[in-house]
């Protein structure tokens, strides 16, 4: 499913579950679709045998379901996240559909975890003026996850820092870089 099928505006609230079984993961996504009124966003395999789900809806609605989707995946879960107001940059970021139309620094974030890297999304999204440039997650990665978004070089800095926070706080940071002048080739690489 598309983001752009949500409407307008996107769903307020955003969650997902990262698991290490493919088996429980379908299980969990059946369960937390039918514990609450919330729209699937994304579920599917993800690389070294992982599974992610991720919801959208109501604050409400997507915490019920959440909760259904723990309760199931219980020894599973690898990770978790729900954003009550979820930044809009976010939906086009994960479903790879961003137009970015500045071209300035370049800001990247790596980790070894797909919900931690989706939270980061929603808190560089909301740090400074940057537009997100792409984000790959978990697919021909090893199970990692990166994100790359542009700006000037001081949002880029005061953007890096909000997501790194979030990862970096779960031990899951794999690196981060701000290349204040990137070649416009390089943005090319990146969509």
């Amino acid at each position: 499913m598309s983001w752009r099928s949500f409407g307008d505006p996107p769903p307020p609230s955003l969650a997902l579950i990262e698991l290490s079984s493919i088996a429980r993961g379908i299980d969990t996504t059946d369960r937390m679709l039918k514990a609450a009124e919330v729209k699937l966003v994304m579920a599917r395999t993800i690389c070294s045998g992982k599974y992610m789900v991720m919801v959208a809806g109501e604050l409400y609605e997507v915490e019920a379901s959440v909760q259904a989707g723990l309760d199931c995946s219980r020894e599973c879960t690898i990770d978790h996240f729900v954003i009550p107001d979820v930044h809009p940059a976010v939906y086009p970021a994960v479903s790879a559909t961003s137009v970015t139309m500045m071209r300035g620094a370049l800001g990247v974030i790596e980790s070894f975890s797909v919900a931690a890297l989706v939270e980061a999304i929603d808190k560089v999204a909301k740090a400074a003026l940057v537009e997100m440039v792409g984000c790959r997650l978990a697919m021909a990665l090893g199970g990692k996850a990166y994100l790359t978004f542009t700006g000037d070089v001081d949002a880029v800095g005061y953007a890096m820092e909000a997501g790194v926070e979030v990862v970096a706080r779960r031990g899951l940071l794999v690196n981060q870089v701000v290349i204040p002048d990137p070649r416009p080739e390089l943005f090319h690489t990146l969509t």
